[in-house]
């Protein structure tokens, strides 16, 4: 078929749904076809650094343009199986009647094949002559079986044609065969999967060959077995599509297979089916390397053993996508999400396909948070193999809501180093995805009940208190964190789960939702937890957590709002229970609001005044308070973090034009004559600094 030919074929199939990019990205990659020389794409980790910068091989199904000429209803491969005659397994056929005349033989033959290959697996030598030997002839063996199966597809393709009844309804004998073939078809792929079984089946030599990184390009046979299982499975399910799109949709059954229930193989159901099968064993894989991963490096320990798995996942994500958009299929996140339940539910039924409720892992919360997380990136990958940021990606949220719930679940009692995970996880699909309000909602329903935790993680010891402030400004560094982008696998030892909860919220709160900005809709919500009672239960940890919650507030939405709430709310502590170092926070706390309006260029004169009269009650207390120990020493916490304090003010203020003059007042006049040694030593250096700024 020649360019234009195809470019108007493919017009016509599309109607409607044909759009000006779709006819330019297909016209260019049918000129790019014109001057290729191509073998059969397939499955391959064997490319070292000196690929061109490719982040898969060239022969791959997605870098040779496979994937893609499958999609745009073009030839699958445009300069192969153009002689009268072609080559299978080492005898000549005809190439447009192979097929039809002898598809039974050679699917037997194909099978063949897979079993010389698992029988040279078990000739496996270490001597390198024997080794380079035995690769070359598994290398011949993978390479017959792929270019069959890269035939069938363009058999399809090009040859297949639907059947014409003549007057009298009589077909040619050769006829006859060919309308059987679709049918014979969905018989010999559905046997083709049953002899392959699942990759989980495989013997534990085999699977072992993911792990093997050879530059020499020399491989045992178990590395070809593996990755003929690989293309297998992913060419059957491009045969299928390619049959459904020549067939325009119509249901194949196939005429000699009924399932135990009475159901017919149909097309469909075996694409369904297979693409099942295919995503449990990717997650069966996926499971067996969790197993090796701790909690903290979760985000950087990736759940493919090798490329080629990488691959796998993104040429499901593209078909299944592409076919979803035009008909009611289910797409990638769906099955995904049905795959997942399906494993971990564990359904008693005996209807449970294939046995793979045998699947153990010990926390498949947890998995599941990983493993969505890492297939995200994904969808940043194009038709090509290459990554494009920019490229629209489908959300999972539905998805990960439920999760989210079960990770805030008070009865599933998750530790907080799994929350830790989970939340990270979180927080790197909503650097990927749109806003979601939802999630925000559970965690706060979450973290609001539980503002006095602590959020440690025993065995992490001193690390683990990295998140206690000890000066306004070192409080208010803490919060800035959550506000500006991140290191998300480094939070795991950095922050506690309230911290990333934060940072999730301050992401959220960066966006608008269809010109709605997110505060509007979640401040009720927020300000709807704390009233009288619920402040008068806080602790001094639950105290410090609600500083940092509307810290982050104040930078990120309304200041003086969030500000004058934060008043009204403080105002509902009764003073006696309010102990010195629960003061000394609260003192704190304000001033790391006064850095913010400093920082905002904002007059602080109101701010000043209540805390600088506060400060004045104090230092008058101090200088008649002398032989009461224990008063001085709690009097002094209060004041020394006032100096601190007032001290960052004046050093965070560029021009001091913001009445900063107002936290000095005659308090300062009592407290040097009541100071004695180190508390002397601590004002004098503190008045040095003010009066180098004033000057």
């Amino acid at each position: 078929m020649c360019l234009l030919e195809q470019v108007k074929t493919m017009e016509d199939d599309f109607g409607a749904f044909s759009t000006s990019p779709f006819l330019t990205e297909s016209l260019e990659l049918a000129m790019e076809v014109e001057n290729e020389s191509s073998g059969p794409s397939c499955f391959s980790c064997a490319f070292d650094s000196l690929n061109g910068g490719r982040r898969f091989s060239a022969e791959s199904y997605l870098a040779s343009g496979s994937l893609k000429r499958v999609l745009l209803r073009l030839d699958p491969s445009p300069n192969d199986y153009e002689e009268n005659t072609v080559e299978l397994f080492g005898f000549q056929w005809v190439t447009e009647m192979a097929l039809v005349e002898s598809c039974g033989f050679l699917f037997g033959l194909l099978r063949q094949q897979i079993l010389r290959l698992e029988n040279l697996v078990q000739m496996n030598s270490s001597d390198f002559g024997q080794a380079a030997h035995l690769h070359s002839e598994a290398e011949s063996i993978r390479h017959q079986c792929l270019k069959f199966l890269h035939y069938v597809k363009v058999f399809i393709f090009r040859y297949l044609e639907l059947p014409k009844v003549e007057n009298d309804g009589i077909l040619h004998p050769y006829e006859e065969l060919e309308a059987q073939l679709p049918s014979v078809l969905v018989e010999e792929l559905h046997a083709l999967t049953v002899h392959i079984g699942h990759l989980c089946e495989l013997p534990s030599n085999v699977l072992a060959a993911f792990t093997i990184q050879n530059q020499a390009k020399v491989f045992p046979p178990s590395w070809h077995l593996l990755h003929l299982h690989l293309d297998i499975k992913w060419l059957v399910l491009e045969i299928l599509h390619v049959l459904g799109e020549k067939l325009k949709g119509q249901v194949v059954y196939a005429n000699h297979f009924i399932n135990l229930t009475g159901e017919n193989l149909t097309s469909t159901s075996l694409f369904e089916k297979h693409c099942g099968n295919l995503l449990s064993d990717l997650i069966s894989l996926a499971i067996n390397k969790y197993t090796k991963v701790r909690p903290s490096e979760a985000l950087t320990s990736s759940h493919y053993p090798c490329t080629c798995i990488k691959e796998l996942w993104i040429l499901l994500i593209q078909l299944l996508d592409h076919r979803n958009k035009g008909s009611n299929t289910e797409c990638f996140w769906s099955l995904v999400n049905t795959t997942l339940k399906n494993i971990f539910e564990r359904p008693s039924n005996s209807d449970n396909v294939s046995g793979f409720e045998i699947i153990q892992c010990k926390d498949p919360l947890s998995f599941s948070w990983w493993i969505v997380s890492h297939l995200a990136p994904l969808y940043q990958f194009d038709r090509n193999g290459n990554l494009d940021e920019k490229k629209q990606k489908e959300p999972n949220w539905k998805f990960v809501e439920e999760l989210l719930k079960k990770s805030t679940d008070t009865q599933t009692r998750v530790l907080e180093e799994h929350l830790r995970m989970h939340l990270q996880c979180c927080l790197t699909l909503c650097t990927f995805w749109d806003l979601n309000l939802s999630i925000v909602t559970i965690l706060w329903d979450y973290y609001s009940k539980n503002l006095n935790s602590c959020f440690t993680v025993p065995w992490l010891g001193l690390k683990d208190l990295a998140n206690v402030s000890k000066t306004s400004l070192s409080m208010l560094e803490l919060v800035k964190r959550c506000c500006c982008e991140q290191q998300i696998p480094s939070l795991f030892n950095s922050s506690n789960s309230y911290f990333i909860f934060l940072s999730i919220l301050a992401q959220i709160m960066k966006e608008e939702n269809h010109g709605v900005h997110p505060w509007k809709q979640l401040k009720g919500r927020i300000y709807s937890k704390f009233h009288r009672k619920r402040m008068q239960e806080l602790t001094e940890v639950g105290l410090q957590n609600f500083f940092n919650l509307f810290l982050m507030l104040a930078i990120v939405v309304e200041t003086e709002d969030i500000m004058s709430r934060v008043l009204d709310l403080l105002d509902f502590l009764t003073p006696s229970s309010i102990t010195a170092s629960r003061r000394a926070l609260i003192w704190r706390g304000h001033f790391a609001f006064l850095l913010i309006y400093v920082e905002k260029n904002m007059d602080i004169s109101a701010l000043a005044e209540k805390i600088s009269n506060a400060f004045h009650e104090k230092a008058k207390e101090f200088l008649v308070t002398k032989n009461d120990y224990t008063q001085r020493q709690n009097l002094w916490t209060l004041l020394s973090t006032y100096i601190d304090g007032v001290q960052e003010v004046f050093e965070t203020s560029c021009y001091l034009s913001l009445s900063e003059e107002k936290l000095l007042n005659d308090g300062f006049t009592m407290l040097l004559p009541a100071c004695r040694g180190a508390e002397l030593s601590m004002v004098l250096n503190f008045l040095q600094v003010v009066l180098a700024r004033l000057r």
